[in-house]
């Protein structure tokens, strides 16, 4: 487990690694603390599993320079060319000012542009570039083989399951 751990934390900032040194140290061991009054909290254990699955992907991403933002982004613009950034930043539930400044980076890389909308001239419709669809496709093939490493985790349905039960809180 350790050696696939430190795969994992390769292209992480350091102070995220220390935090994550610091965590499993102070859970592990004879003098390991007592998390048994968290570990049974549903926010907990979803924050703790949100920040693995994020963490693998920073790192499994670090290589096409993506943040789970941005390619949540480059995604739905993909799936949804033409659209306005207000319903696509709604969408992801991103505030307007920082998608203005991500869609601002991705147009800055060419992966994604702003073309004036055909029924709002207030607004802008969103289109990836050449580039933009080409990293895409990469991104997608680094998340499918996350989520088939996720899957081989949770075991036989355990990742549809798991994805069921988050859809009933959100």
């Amino acid at each position: 487990m350790a050696s696939s751990t430190e795969g994992m934390r390769r292209g992480r900032s350091t102070a995220r690694s220390a935090t994550v040194d610091e965590a499993e140290e102070a859970t592990a061991g004879p003098d390991a603390l007592d998390l048994s009054g968290l570990n049974a909290v549903v926010g907990y254990a979803l924050r703790r599993a949100q920040l693995a699955v994020f963490e693998d992907f920073i790192a499994r991403f670090a290589t096409l320079d993506l943040t789970p933002a941005q390619y949540s982004v480059l995604l739905v613009i993909g799936n949804n060319p033409g659209r306005k950034q207000a319903e696509i930043a709604a969408a992801l539930g991103i505030q307007r000012p920082n998608f203005v400044s991500m869609l601002d980076e991705l147009e800055r890389r060419g992966l994604a542009e702003r073309l004036p909308s055909a029924t709002d001239r207030r607004s802008h419709a969103l289109v990836l570039t050449k580039a933009g669809s080409a990293l895409l496709a990469r991104a997608r093939a680094m998340q499918d083989e996350q989520e088939r490493e996720l899957a081989q985790k949770l075991g036989p349905g355990g990742r549809e399951m798991l994805v069921a039960l988050l859809q009933r809180l959100m």
